[in-house]
């Protein structure tokens, strides 16, 4: 390389097999920065690292097996801060330089936030975090607990946002500190304050944002068990939409930005009356619908024949009447004169078996005074009385002789008998 001039210049694949030569044989090194970015490709046995420095504005790729990657723990997550054993390489074909990752140890703050992540582990696990545990947000807060710090802007955003969304709703403030030492502690008993004020609907924990050492009281176990004891619904307000400290995992609604936690627990009076609006139009779009509809049945049972004119079913029942009445008569007139038929037949048969009609053809009747009848001369002398019963009467006389008439020989019956 040291012999190149303008006539006589090295190629490019010279130079970067060169560059490539040196760095090769810096060796393995130590190197320590913060996790700008971090890639886990699917399918890939390498995951993508990208290393800043933590006080110039400079980075650096890193590679590593996933095996190494997974096996750490806590497992790196961006933004922590970690030490690396690496060797050097320069990859001639895109002419980049990276660090083939051996060893990964996390120090300063990122072994504080390996400790928070190991607490979310054992929290996770305990089920604080469960989504069944969340409850929902009444509609209409008539007070809302707020947990900040006196003055902050948190607590003006939060305070102006909520009353210009429903300017009845009372925003009831615990002070309390919301970094250093004793935050957790103070943010823990104003929690404590609020949840026991039978008046507050809700809760919200609100800060700014900060940096992730700033942050670190709202990731306090004692903190994090405390909301999840509360009675009331806690929103966590904490940072901006990249910070996420634990709180954010226990309450029951997470708030990018107090701003946003207001819109979140106060509903907007514009926004409700308008939905009320179209709520009671589409409600009377839905009745005006339905009595037209009803209307239209009522219209069209109305306008059939037995509606129109109740008549029609009596008139043409009339017709039928009349056709049974005349049927009736008709059947009746013929059974009864089958029964006078029959009358007339039983009583000309009654009237031919009667005594009255054998006396009609001549025959008479002789009787004693005593009224016996008498069937033989035998027992009467001369001058006896007696009485003769003829068809229209009866005749009194007296007997001057009695004669006997040659008796009248009958039949013998054939004996059937053997």
């Amino acid at each position: 390389m040291r012999d190149t001039t303008l006539e006589s210049p090295a190629p490019v694949r010279a130079v970067a097999n060169a560059l490539a030569a040196y760095i090769d044989r810096l060796g393995v090194i130590w190197v320590e920065g913060q996790v700008a970015q971090l890639s886990r490709r699917q399918g890939l046995a390498t995951v993508f690292l990208t290393l800043r420095d933590p006080v110039a504005d400079l980075s650096i790729s890193v590679t590593c097996s996933r095996a190494l990657f997974d096996g750490l723990n806590p497992p790196v997550v961006e933004g922590a801060s970690i030490v690396i054993q690496a060797k050097p390489s320069f990859y001639a074909t895109r002419g980049t330089l990276s660090l083939q990752a051996r060893d990964i140890r996390t120090v300063g703050l990122g072994e504080l936030l390996a400790r928070i992540e190991r607490r979310r582990q054992l929290l996770a696990a305990e089920g604080l975090f469960a989504a069944e545990l969340k409850r929902r947000l009444p509609f209409l807060p008539h007070t809302v607990g707020l947990v900040t710090a006196p003055g902050s802007d948190a607590e003006r955003d939060v305070v102006e946002n909520a009353r210009r969304r429903w300017p009845s709703v009372e925003v009831r403030v615990a002070a309390a500190r919301m970094q250093g030492r004793d935050s957790a502690v103070e943010v823990i008993e104003a929690l404590g304050r609020l949840d026991r004020d039978p008046e507050v609907d809700v809760i919200v924990i609100a800060r700014g944002g900060g940096s992730v050492e700033d942050l670190l009281p709202f990731s306090d176990e004692a903190l994090v068990r405390a909301v999840h004891r509360a009675r009331t619904p806690v929103v966590s307000a904490i940072g901006h939409e990249a910070d996420q400290p634990l709180l954010d995992l226990v309450a029951d609604v997470r708030a990018s930005t107090p701003t946003d936690a207001a819109r979140r627990v106060v509903p907007d009076v514009a926004e409700e009356t308008q939905r009320v609006a179209s709520a009671r139009d589409r409600m009377r779009t839905v009745l005006t619908g339905w009595v037209e509809r009803e209307q239209h049945r009522l219209d069209a049972i109305r306008s059939r024949p037995a509606m129109a004119d109740p008549r029609t079913l009596v008139d043409a029942r009339i017709d039928e009447l009349h056709a049974l009445r005349d049927r009736a008569r008709r059947t009746l007139r013929h059974r009864l004169d089958r029964a006078s038929d029959d009358v007339r037949h039983h009583a000309a048969r009654a009237a031919a078996l009667s005594p009255l009609a054998t006396l009609r053809r001549g025959y008479a009747v002789l009787q004693d005074p005593d009224g016996h009848v008498l069937t033989s001369v035998a027992g009467l002398a001369e001058g006896d009385p007696v009485s003769v019963r003829v068809a229209d009467g009866r005749l009194h006389a007296t007997t001057t002789r009695t004669e006997a008439a040659t008796p009248l020989v009958e039949p013998e019956e054939e004996d059937t008998h053997e």
